[in-house]
């Protein structure tokens, strides 16, 4: 199925009949979700599980080098992470980490394709429109606050490399156009997104308004899809126009931040999308997810310079991930909020998928460290890989699972999979795994078959 063929049957779909679960749902220990969205591969070791470290030095071997970073001490007794993450270093106390995501094993390694995995539950490619986990969260429990769109996306553009491929997940596909993302790539332009151009009077704007609902009828959408996704999209542009005149607003607007804790957050485009996630999460956003950006060989896609790219990447992230846990946890609203930091799969020095299901190299590493760019981790390794929780009901000071100190640094304790991370995400939310809608007349579920299992380790009050 092309693109095209994929669109269309999404237009096609009716209204998804919410099934009855077979078990009952949970009790919530969270209201909103945050994810915090490493794009591009973050390297276990050389973040959140760090082995032994190699400073650099011209003619060492690739083979030995594990980390490129040494570890440091945080403020959990016996709990280390790699140096360069200071801040985050002193919240851990707040945290559960978990050291052993398996990555789905999806043929060739492709970022779109694992990012789509992890956001829908799914593997590519499937035969309806797969709704992202922000856009099932938003249908199945709805705004916590009419005004505020509840499922906020920011940071990422879809105008640069694999854009086309990474709008193929983000969306709500057959759950229609209400529940997709409010896209804001430019956190410090959002308040821009929510208010009507300059000069522009409220009688024009509604005219505008109106005139654009006509087109809406002459677009794909009007001519082919379906009662249910027109109405769908209807209800998406009154919702957008209900924001523009609501008070809700002013929590789109970074200037109304006071200058010393702008400051904190101001690493770069991550660091406002954290200090805006938080101003949401206030305003009542359900579902915000801010993400570094996944751009092809930018950010945490590392083929080469791997250890100086980790230096900065680092620097972006490690005071306003502390900084965005404090200021949650001040307001009252850590306990019930689910901030979930996660990437699509590890990186390792030498081996390009994990041991018992190597895939083609897709990079060139000499045997020999002779440069700087080859000191770091440029290969995609997808058997182990870090996802660090905080607040929302999972424990504090907590580590779950265990990898090799040496290479492969592969999981050796408590594998978690995709199923049943967001099993664990959904029953913190108070949604069953098995909660499913019906499309093309067969039950779709918010887990892959209904088959997720809840992670009751992770958990306060466990299962």
């Amino acid at each position: 199925m092309n693109r095209r063929e994929l669109l269309l049957s999404a237009l096609a779909a009716g209204y998804a009949r919410p099934l009855w679960a077979a078990q009952p749902a949970p009790k919530a220990t969270a209201d909103a979700v945050i994810v915090l969205w490493m794009g591009g591969g973050m390297a276990h070791t050389e973040t959140f599980d760090p082995k032994r470290y190699t400073p650099y030095e011209m003619g060492t071997p690739s083979e030995k080098i594990l980390s490129t970073f040494p570890a440091i001490p945080t403020v959990v007794d016996g709990l280390q992470i790699s140096q360069g993450l200071e801040k985050v270093a002193q919240v851990m106390d707040r945290a559960t980490l978990i050291r052993t995501y398996r990555a789905g094993d999806l043929g060739a390694i492709l970022h779109s394709r694992h990012q789509y995995h992890w956001h829908t539950g799914y593997a590519p490619p499937q035969t309806v429109a797969a709704p992202h986990i922000g856009s099932v969260i938003a249908r199945t429990l709805g705004p916590l606050n009419e005004a505020v769109p509840a499922f906020i996306n920011i940071g990422q553009r879809f105008d640069v490399g694999e854009g086309e491929e990474l709008k193929a997940f983000t969306t709500a596909g057959f759950l229609g156009s209400e529940f997709g993302p409010f896209n804001l790539p430019y956190p410090d332009q959002a308040i821009e997104a929510v208010r009507p151009p300059a000069g522009m009077t409220p009688s024009r704007f509604a005219n505008r308004q109106a005139l654009y609902k006509k087109l809406v009828g002459e677009s794909v959408v009007g001519k082919v899809g379906s009662d249910y996704q027109k109405d769908s999209l209807l209800r998406s542009l009154d919702n957008a126009h209900r924001l523009l005149s609501s008070p809700a607003a002013r929590a789109f607007d970074l200037t109304k931040e006071p200058k010393s804790s702008y400051d904190i957050y101001n690493t770069g485009r991550f660091g406002q999308g954290c200090l805006l996630a938080r101003r949401l999460r206030e305003a009542g956003a359900r579902y915000i997810e801010v993400t570094t950006e996944y751009v092809p060989f930018f950010g945490w896609d590392t083929h080469d310079n791997g250890h100086t790219r980790l230096a900065e990447m680092k620097r972006q992230i490690d005071a306003p991930i502390a900084q965005l846990v404090r200021d949650l946890e001040e307001r009252g609203l850590l306990d019930r909020t689910l901030i979930v930091l996660a990437s699509e799969f590890s990186r390792d020095m030498m081996m390009e998928g994990k041991p018992d299901a190597r895939v083609r190299d897709q990079v060139t590493v000499p045997d020999i460290v002779n440069e700087l760019k080859f000191y770091g981790m440029h290969r995609h390794f997808t058997d182990a890989g870090s996802v660090l929780l905080f607040g929302g009901g999972v424990k504090k000071g907590f580590i779950y699972g265990k990898t090799a100190d040496e290479r492969p640094c592969k999981t050796i304790e408590n594998p978690v999979v995709i199923e049943d991370l967001h099993a664990t995400i959904y029953h913190a939310l108070g949604i069953s795994p098995k909660h499913a809608y019906e499309v093309e007349k067969r039950p779709f579920y918010v887990t892959r078959d209904g088959l997720g299992k809840p992670i009751g380790a992770l958990l306060a009050k466990g299962i």
